[in-house]
């Protein structure tokens, strides 16, 4: 008898896959199961409006906590597809790391890895077109924290900006390096997943790159 597919959408924020276990590391995750402390900190201006909506998002639906860079409550080689979309950027290279060993660990042998990425190329390409030098940096680079409530914050909710970028090479190359194997870049749409309603195979198009490989 072929048992259920355990399929898993990692760093999903509100982006949820129906059918699927939805995971997100996010504080806000944390806080709504948590009375009365998310509105206290709303209050005083240490969770901001977005991340307050997504608290309340996640207490009305199924969103499971884990870190992808530590252990997700998932056992070894039980999942038959892992997805994740514009969430690796958001690690910097030691975490991203973390995240794909622990992928190699949930991943049955021939399930699948989809990942999404800001495409490093489009977002040079299309500067390169708008000549708008301040635009394009703006959004890669984080200010500093400066007065005691968005220094909080921070502490708080952490860093919201990209740690790393990739291209479809890149991308591809660090699934290969990690024990991946058959890694290839896609066309949005495009997949090897068995039916793979109901994921979005275009999601965060344009501006994205598509790769996915197999746990050997």
């Amino acid at each position: 008898m072929i048992g259920k597919r355990v399929r898993i959408n990692v760093g999903s924020g509100q982006a949820l896959i129906k059918g699927w276990r939805n995971f997100d590391n996010s504080l806000s995750v944390r806080l709504a199961h948590i009375p009365l402390l998310p509105k206290l900190l709303y209050q005083f201006n240490l969770l901001d409006t977005s991340r307050y909506q997504f608290v309340q998002f996640a207490q009305s639906h199924q969103i499971e906590y884990g870190d992808a860079t530590k252990t997700l409550p998932v056992s070894s080689g039980s999942v038959d597809v892992l997805y994740s979309c514009h969430m690796l950027e958001h690690l910097n290279q030691a975490e991203a790391s973390a995240f794909l060993k622990e992928a190699r660990r949930v991943l049955r042998s021939g399930g699948i890895i989809r990942l999404v990425v800001p495409d490093l190329r489009w977002g040079v390409q299309h500067y390169i077109q708008s000549g708008d030098a301040d635009g394009y940096i703006g959004g890669l680079l984080e200010s500093r924290p400066k007065s005691i409530t968005e220094r909080l914050r921070f502490l708080l909710v952490g860093s919201r900006y990209h740690q790393w970028m990739y291209d479809g090479n890149s991308l591809c190359r660090l699934l290969l390096e990690h024990g991946f194997v058959n890694p290839t870049s896609m066309q949005p749409g495009e997949t090897r997943i068995q039916d793979p309603e109901p994921l979005n195979l275009e999601e965060r198009s344009p501006g994205s790159v598509y790769a996915e490989a197999e746990n050997p």
